[in-house]
């Protein structure tokens, strides 16, 4: 049987679909959309499988069951602000192959705000996620942390893995804690009575509350990347990444793929004159990565744009332009952006406006061409991100021999 080329992204279809013929040298990458059934919103999903046959991309019924990749961004609002429905940052990496439907290995990077609602969206409950990694403790980023782990508790799941930096102290004196955080997230929940009302309900219940559920993984993040957790073939490692104190980065390497999870990561050198403002961390860990997930900013909130936003706060976000260079040089074949400063459509970002008016898809995809990447280019909006209409922005990668 004819196999598609290796590292080919697709999406899934069931193995017995018909083919289908695509034009040439364009890889069709659908996104999942819902449907109504009597619970709700379910995330229907599909993929194929191509080959190349004189010329022109066919696709080939799947065979035997193969390992798969599925990165889905469950939030790309970009900082605190909310606009048009849209969740926090949040990015969902599972992996496994037809068997599991790529669900054997469910870890959870970053918990913004309302990332238990897009879960639901396809099909995944808090009790089912193996792992959550945090990038740093920005509010953007953890806010729907106690939704997950309250209802983890509730349905009386097993202990999970929370994967973030040591404590931190920055530049002004202050301490980030992941640690406490995590081991205080339930704290609001005793003081009400909820836990206790609960547990008068069910008493199998933790009296602890959702912190009694977790475990807790520190490290240190160092220049070089090393690994901070691991289950059977899918490993993660972390690097260092300039942000905000403690801020780290990942990358998640399995028999499928691999992806990077940037976070909010930025260069070492605050601000110009400097070559990039993309993180020498990041694209040192991002060498021969299949997806590369990361925030953005796009050059119109630039203090030469008149848009009154802070250049400090310009200046620690990567532009989308040099994200595409990196992502070049790095030969990734995916760039997902995500956290998109400004949303797509918004008059304004936060409390800035917009210089010239809102955003589309193709103001970001053609700023990252301008860096150079000729890859595949997702970038968060309403037809394909966690926004009001319900659908998510997934991509599903598979290997071939």
């Amino acid at each position: 049987m004819l196999r598609p080329p290796p590292n080919t992204s697709i999406n899934r279809t069931p193995r017995h679909s018909r083919c289908a013929a695509m034009p040439r040298g364009r890889l069709s990458l659908r996104w999942a959309s819902p449907r109504r059934n009597h619970v709700g919103v379910d995330m229907k999903r599909f993929s194929i499988a191509l080959a190349l046959i004189g010329g022109i991309w066919f696709a080939v019924p799947m065979t035997e069951a193969a390992p798969c990749l599925m990165v889905t961004l469950t939030g790309t609002q970009g900082g605190p602000s909310v606009f048009n429905g849209q969740a926090g940052a949040g990015t969902l990496v599972r992996y496994g192959d037809d068997s599991n439907d790529c669900g054997a290995i469910k870890l959870q990077f970053d918990t913004g705000r309302g990332t238990n609602m897009r879960l639901s969206q396809i099909g995944v409950s808090p009790v089912q996620l193996n792992a959550i990694f945090f990038t740093h403790m920005h509010s953007d980023h953890t806010e729907g942390f106690a939704d997950i782990m309250l209802l983890r508790w509730y349905f009386k799941g097993p202990k999970i893995d929370i994967i973030c930096s040591s404590d931190a102290v920055s530049a002004l004196g202050f301490t980030n804690s992941c640690r406490n955080y995590v081991m205080h997230i339930g704290d609001a929940f005793l003081q009400s009575g909820e836990i206790a009302e609960r547990r008068s309900e069910d008493n199998a219940r933790l009296a602890g509350g959702p912190a009694d559920l977790t475990n807790v993984i520190t490290f240190e993040p160092k220049g070089e990347p090393y690994g901070v957790w691991s289950s059977g073939d899918v490993k993660v490692s972390a690097i260092r990444s300039t942000h905000t104190a403690g801020h780290a980065s990942y990358r998640v390497d399995t028999p499928a793929g691999s992806v990077v999870i940037g976070g909010d990561a930025s260069n070492d050198v605050p601000e110009p004159p400097r070559s990039s403002s993309t993180s020498e961390q990041v694209e040192r860990l991002a060498k021969g990565v299949d997806i590369i997930v990361h925030s953005t900013i796009h050059p119109v909130l630039g203090p030469d744009r008149d848009s009154g936003f802070p250049a400090r706060s310009f200046y620690r976000q990567s532009l989308t332009t040099d994200l595409g260079a990196m992502a070049k040089r790095v030969g990734a074949k995916h760039l997902m952006l995500t956290h998109l400063a400004p949303s797509l459509g918004a008059l304004r970002h936060n409390q800035w406006k917009v210089p010239g008016g809102p955003l589309t898809e193709a103001d970001y995809r053609k700023a990252a061409e301008a860096g150079g990447f000729t890859g595949k280019r997702y970038c968060g909006n309403r037809s394909c991100n966690p926004a009001a209409s319900g659908e998510v922005n997934k991509v599903v990668f598979s290997p071939w021999s």
